[in-house]
């Protein structure tokens, strides 16, 4: 029995040297961790309105004014000019990533005449109040139009809210307007897309003509007049998710 409270006496003593630190104080348990980021997300949803034009995977970045995809009037940079003559928005999204944008993201597919595509941006909240949305893709019947979002401010948006936005077709203003199968990736052509060599003599970004067609005297085209197409040719929605 006394060896039972003997060791009694020992087990509590050795508890309540646990309890205490060298100094004789409570040992404060460890801080929890810091809660998660706040974070932000939206969707973004690109209809095509034309009637034959497919859009090449589009893309989304998401970014502050120290960034923008192209200006009209200037000549467009190499990455633009890659997606508009080939449909590719790889060089465009890792050019935007290089400049420290806030976030950015890729469709995964063609979205063809009447279809749609949704992608979805996540962030954190924090950039909320600067941020900027652009979204752009290449028309990829045609030699070097896209249609383009550059910069809508959804800085204000809250949760629920959305908005739609309509694009017009632009000309990278890279390549000439041929309307060659050998010069349009497309269904309708089949051809090369991305060139670097520049033959547009503009050389800058404009609202695009349109295609003229060989339906209307244009003997060389290899579009036909289904291939036309009017503004706006791409509809965007944005909702904030997050």
């Amino acid at each position: 029995m006394k060896n039972f409270y003997r060791l009694l006496a020992v087990t509590g003593a050795a508890l309540a040297l646990q309890a205490c630190d060298n100094d004789n104080n409570v040992v404060t348990p460890p801080a929890p961790p810091p809660p998660p980021p706040a974070m932000a997300s939206f969707d973004v949803t690109a209809v095509n309105l034309t009637n034959a034009q497919p859009l090449s995977p589009i893309a989304v970045i998401g970014h502050t004014d120290a960034y923008t995809v192209f200006t009209v009037g200037d000549a467009a940079s190499a990455s633009l000019e890659d997606m508009a003559e080939g449909g590719d928005n790889t060089a465009l999204i890792a050019e935007a990533n290089a400049a420290n944008v806030v976030v950015t993201g890729s469709g995964a597919a063609p979205v063809g005449p009447a279809g749609s595509e949704t992608v979805t941006v996540t962030l954190l909240a924090s950039d909320l109040p600067t941020l900027q949305i652009s979204v752009a893709t290449m028309l990829v019947n045609t030699n070097d139009a896209f249609a383009a979002l550059n910069g809508f401010d959804v800085s204000g948006m809250a949760v629920g809210d959305s908005m739609t936005l309509n694009s017009i077709a632009y000309d990278a203003g890279t390549e000439a307007d041929s309307e060659a199968a050998a010069h349009i990736p497309g269904p309708a052509g089949g051809g090369e897309g991305f060139n670097a060599a520049r033959d547009d003599a503009a050389d800058r970004v404009t609202m695009h003509a349109g295609v003229v067609s060989q339906d209307d005297g244009f003997a060389t085209s290899d579009l036909t007049e289904q291939h036309r197409f009017d503004n706006p040719v791409m509809r965007v929605r944005i909702e904030r998710t997050q």
